[in-house]
């Protein structure tokens, strides 16, 4: 159960949880970077401490056979060969876990299934589906960073701050997946780099937490100036600043004092229509157009004295369109949802720190980024340490793991602020924290059911959870030998929409879930049933013909152990127990067809909870 505070002073509550959680991180700044066999350690020391006093005693240490599955499938996405499951049990060397962790973070397997773990974080919450066309380049992007080290500070730093084709600039993924739009921008940046929700704050003060309606407009006020605009080809958009204002009548609704005196040609403190027309003539790329002056007069000429005071401007009606096409950010106005609303200068909410008037697109967002990913901002490095954590344990020190904030409480709050302090100091080194993670004996605990008990700490052994479509979808086509890449020309006939006949990104669209959702959440379902039932590029994998893998299998293997033993090393990269193996020779006898029982055996593997999920 996530154990929730309640202060009745807001700002007793944001001193206290700054006050000691920056301190953590403002510490990680100022040391050497920390090891990660002492991180390690010491989140141990902190996790077994706290079990103990609360009478839990942790499983043991899992086998090596399930180390090996799964850590390889944590950390690269893929699963261990037959081979690498032989040669890793039989290794006698004490420190071969850590050497397998460093082995699978050199691999460039490691960039690819953590950018599609970043992608699916990105795009799937998406409210712009125009996003999906640059999602295969924000994945090859993302790749690259995490492989080269790219501290995860930089990374968000390009994602908020970008601009231009989003084919050609993918860290724009997250502004196009959004739509351009500044409150959506605002919660998803928040939510995903801060690991808080406060879209609730959109129109209301937030009804379980400390934030208020104007802070979550602050922060959606450093991001109004984005436009995703479409360029000369087809189905390609770029993202764009747009600093000057879009819309026209805007200066006047926003400077109404500002617009009667500049065109107040008599100086009686009121404008005619003659007076606009005018000055509209002389100033045709600053002023009203001219045939919009009829209109204007029409909705703001409330005395039909056939001139315009300042507050009659001020009084007129707003199209709905108008707050979009600003270059300012409003907070509309509950009670009269037709008006502007309230003009909102940028702040961010976590030290109310403020770029100041006058900045550009590009020097507001770069503020925002700066603010985002400081090393005194005690919500950046939570946010990814518990995300991390979550995925390689089953759960986060926070759940849900992007729902923290003041009135939240972490389970194990020394062991989180531990690796976020060691994070910080290795300057936000995503590999640095896999593998402090992976090198915990919390990780490599044996998987055991998750406790029934709300209020039961998590972490005395690994919770079992449903693996990510893509270590799925890698898993079956290693094991079954398909070709991801086999269909050529795919890409020459589809042209900008090739993507979606990708057998991945087909498979991702049945079986892919946001990483952000519980992972009680996440079930199976009867589409992705009938999918692993009735694909008929897997039907043509699973025969035992002498083209497939199963077919290799059993012609180098006549004795029915040996084959068996080969088949589960494929599957389930572990040998089978003689119980199984007792079954399986009872059902291939019971068959009478060899080929035939195998080929069941096999599909029986594949639809078993063993194989879809982490153990």
């Amino acid at each position: 159960m996530i154990v929730r505070s309640r202060w009745f002073s807001v700002g007793l509550a944001l001193a206290l949880t700054y006050g000691i959680t920056a301190a953590v991180c403002a510490a990680g700044s100022s040391s050497a970077p920390a090891d990660s066999n002492t991180v390690a350690a010491e989140v141990d020391r902190l996790i077994l401490t706290d079990l103990r006093h609360s009478g839990v005693t942790p499983v043991d240490r899992c086998n090596d056979a399930d180390f090996l599955r799964r850590t390889t499938l944590d950390i690269t996405g893929q699963l261990p060969s037959p081979r690498d499951v032989t040669i890793f049990s039989l290794d006698p060397e004490a420190n071969k876990r850590e050497e397998l962790i460093e082995q699978l973070l050199r691999s460039p397997e490691y960039g690819k299934n953590w950018a599609r773990y970043w992608r699916d974080v990105v795009y799937m919450p998406a409210t712009d589906i125009r996003a999906r066309i640059a999602q295969a380049d924000f994945e090859h992007w993302m790749a690259l960073r995490l492989s080269s080290g790219v501290g995860w500070d930089r990374i968000v730093t390009s994602m908020l701050t970008a601009t231009g084709d989003v084919r050609e600039h993918p860290e724009t993924a997250l502004l196009i997946a959004q739509g351009g739009q500044s409150e959506e921008i605002a919660a998803e940046a928040c939510r995903i780099f801060l690991g808080i929700q406060m879209q609730c704050a959109n129109c209301h003060d937030h009804p379980s937490d400390v934030w208020k309606r104007n802070q979550f407009h602050e922060l959606a006020a450093y991001f109004p100036r984005i436009a995703v605009r479409q360029t000369q080809q087809p189905l390609a958009f770029e993202i764009a600043s747009v600093n000057a204002d879009r819309g026209r009548g805007d200066f006047m609704r926003e400077n109404p004092e500002q617009f009667v005196r500049f065109n107040d040609r008599n100086g009686d403190g009121k404008i005619t229509k003659e007076e606009m027309r005018n000055r509209a003539s002389m100033l045709p790329g600053n002023g009203i157009p001219a045939q919009l002056v009829d209109r204007i007069f029409e909705q703001g000429d409330s005395n039909k004295d056939d001139a315009l005071t300042a507050e009659e401007i001020k009084s007129m009606p707003v199209p709905n369109q108008a707050r979009r096409g600003s270059t300012e950010h409003y907070m509309p106005d509950l009670n009269d949802p037709a008006s502007k609303g309230k003009l909102i200068q940028p702040k961010f909410f976590v030290d109310d720190s403020s770029p100041g008037r006058g900045l550009s697109d590009e020097g507001r967002r770069a503020a925002v980024a700066n603010a985002f990913t400081s090393r005194k901002n005690p919500w950046f490095a939570r946010a990814i340490v518990n995300r991390v954590w979550a995925e390689f344990l089953g759960e986060g020190f926070y759940m849900p793991i992007d729902d923290m904030g003041p009135t939240r409480t972490a389970r194990f709050p020394e062991a989180i602020d531990a690796l976020a302090k060691g994070f910080v100091s290795n300057d936000h080194d995503i590999r640095w924290l896999v593998r402090t993670i992976a090198m915990t004996q919390t990780y490599q605990r044996k998987v055991a059911a998750k406790p029934v008990a709300e209020d039961a700490l998590p972490f005395a052994a690994v919770t079992p959870t449903r693996l990510r479509a893509d270590l799925v979808f890698n898993s079956l086509f290693q094991i079954l030998g398909i070709n991801e890449n086999s269909n050529e020309g795919r890409e020459a006939m589809g042209g900008p929409r090739a993507y979606q006949r990708e057998p991945r990104f087909q498979f991702d669209f049945l079986f892919g879930v946001d990483p952000s959702v519980p992972k009680d959440d996440i079930t199976g379902n009867v589409p992705q049933s009938l999918y692993l039932m009735n694909s008929n590029a897997l039907r043509a994998a699973l025969t035992a013909n002498n083209n497939t893998r199963l077919g290799k299998i059993l012609r180098e293997n006549k004795r029915e152990g040996d084959a068996l033993g080969e088949l589960y090393l494929l599957v389930l990269a572990r040998e089978p127990s003689k119980h199984e193996i007792e079954i399986c020779q009872t059902y291939i006898k019971d068959v009478g067809q060899r080929g035939e029982a195998y080929e069941d055996l096999m599909w029986s593997l594949l639809n078993s909870s063993e194989f879809l999920s982490k153990r």
